[in-house]
């Protein structure tokens, strides 16, 4: 390297350097979170997410280094605690002077209710309403509290063709990438306003994601239209977002919560159903055993995966608009028979 070069390498390094040891010490729940958080903070810092990959955020117990991170944080960004109920004491009792953010219940935020019934039935007309911002998920107890409290009626309801309601905001908002475009810009905010200094970076990082993603939107939107009206179905009911924003249906879920298996009720309704509408797809996670698909349906359906998570990508500022990607990209393969 000429010697000329040396000096002003030395001093934006030593500039990016302090920007990162002065930049806030942030903490989020969730990958997608991160990423989101990570893509403002490009240049600057960035965060640590709580929740490690391939795990499930509805229950989950902290690694040291997790409570450590959580426990140095300045500012705390997550869902809320519809979707991961035990993050709040942990906030309280780990990081109680940081500023915790719950997005969920954001200004701007597009929040759905549960869906209940084999086929959604409940909520069929209001699968596309915007609930604004009113409804924070603030009476949910998660997935896994409701599916404990209610676990011993299933049978019953199953008997009877449905199941017990979720209460409350579905907490799987990221997967509207207009709720996230929305938190780009109060990220930025509330980055602003513990770290003044960099305020141009953050607003200049959110606006430019914001872009990216109705880029994104629109790209996805066009490659699910000419799939957009095959029935398929989920192996849990977490898409109802992704399915808002992309105009698009899941026919039902195989169980309603992760967190329960389905009845032999269910399973004979989801059949019977599935026949019905000419069901040619069934979408597992990558967390949960496939062969539960395969033995509800056998070989009559395409089988795919997806992952609302993005379980196997990295974590940082692509993972957010990557999933997404992969989403669409494992929905028109398996819906088109090509899985």
């Amino acid at each position: 390297m000429p010697i000329r070069f040396l000096a002003p390498l030395s001093l934006g390094m030593t500039l990016a350097s302090a920007a990162m040891a002065d930049a806030p010490r942030v903490a989020t729940d969730i990958a997608p979170v991160q990423s989101l958080v990570a893509r403002v903070m490009q240049g600057v810092g960035e965060p640590d997410v709580i929740v490690r990959s391939g795990a499930s955020p509805h229950g989950y117990a902290m690694r040291p280094s997790e409570a450590a991170a959580l426990e140095e944080a300045d500012l705390v960004f997550w869902m809320g605690e519809g979707l991961t109920p035990w993050l709040e004491g942990a906030i309280d009792a780990l990081a109680s002077e940081a500023h915790a953010v719950e997005l969920l219940g954001a200004a701007g935020s597009r929040v759905l209710p549960f869906r209940e019934g084999v086929a959604f039935e409940a909520h069929a007309d209001h699968g596309h309403e915007d609930h604004g911002h009113e409804n924070h998920g603030h009476e949910d107890k998660g997935h896994e509290d409701h599916a404990e409290a209610h676990d011993h009626d299933h049978d019953h309801d199953h008997e009877h063709g449905h199941d017990h309601a979720h209460d409350g905001a579905d907490p799987h908002a990221w997967l509207d990438p207009a709720n996230a475009q929305a938190w780009l810009g109060l990220i930025a905010q509330e980055l602003s306003e513990h770290d003044p200094e960099n305020a141009m970076i953050y607003a200049a990082n959110a606006e430019a994601a914001q872009a990216e993603l109705q880029a994104l939107s629109e790209e996805i939107k066009a490659q699910l239209a000419p799939v957009r009206d095959a029935p398929f179905l989920v192996f849990h009911d977490a898409y109802q977002y992704f399915e808002t924003a992309f105009d698009i249906s899941a026919a039902g879920a195989i169980s309603l919560s992760d967190a329960v298996a389905p009845g032999p009720a269910r399973i004979a309704a989801l059949r019977e159903m599935a026949e019905a509408r000419g069901v040619t797809c069934v979408f597992s996670e990558p967390q949960f055993d496939p062969k539960l698909v395969e033995t509800v349906f056998g070989e009559g359906v395409s089988h795919g995966v997806i992952d609302p998570l993005g379980s196997q990508l990295a974590a940082g500022p692509g993972h957010y608009p990557q999933m997404l990607r992969d989403m669409a990209g494992a929905m028109v393969a398996c819906v088109s028979g090509a899985s």
